[in-house]
């Protein structure tokens, strides 16, 4: 199986989902398409690792809701304990920066004000996920356990709030240095 199969497990074991929710989901991990999602679910169901339900719509075709099986599960804890890939990185700033001395610092300062609007944006997303976890929890987030089902998200949410936070901080700092 591939990663994104993975990746599509991983978030069944939270919840049951439709297609088109798994594929909402998976972006902050995965960029991935309908085209790349709906033959794998296929393919999972094939081999057992998921299974569906059909959810009948009056004013829309029937959708399927996914859930992950106990084999689903298994091949899920086998994956956690294989190495890690290294991060894919992409960034079309990063390249624009880069050769940023051939454009004057007015354009320069644009672009980084651009990126920083993008940051805040995202930042505030992330502290209303914050803010869904603390509510659904009902107890201090940072006494959550490696067991308790909202400590995988809750983590993975904090890195990127602080991710957001070492980016924002770099827009101010590259502002500093263009005046």
């Amino acid at each position: 199986m591939n990663t994104l199969s993975y990746g599509l497990l991983s978030l069944l074991t939270k919840h049951s989902r439709t297609g088109y929710e798994l594929m909402q989901h998976i972006q902050p991990f995965w960029q991935a398409k309908h085209s790349q999602i709906y033959p794998l679910l296929a393919l999972l169901e094939q081999k057992g690792y998921v299974a569906f339900v059909h959810v009948p719509q009056s004013d829309k075709p029937d959708k399927k809701v996914y859930s992950i099986t106990d084999l689903g599960k298994e091949a899920i804890r086998h994956w956690i304990k294989e190495p890690t890939d290294d991060p894919v990185f992409r960034d079309e700033l990063a390249l624009k920066v880069y050769c940023i001395s051939l454009v004057d610092k007015e354009h320069a300062l644009k672009l980084l004000a651009d990126r920083k609007v993008y940051y805040v944006k995202k930042k505030e997303r992330f502290n209303q996920l914050f803010d869904k976890f603390k509510e659904e929890s009902g107890k201090d987030l940072e006494d959550l356990e490696i067991t308790d089902l909202q400590f995988g998200p809750y983590v993975l949410v904090r890195k990127a709030m602080m991710k957001v936070d070492a980016d924002l901080t770099w827009c101010e700092w590259m502002k500093k240095k263009l005046h």
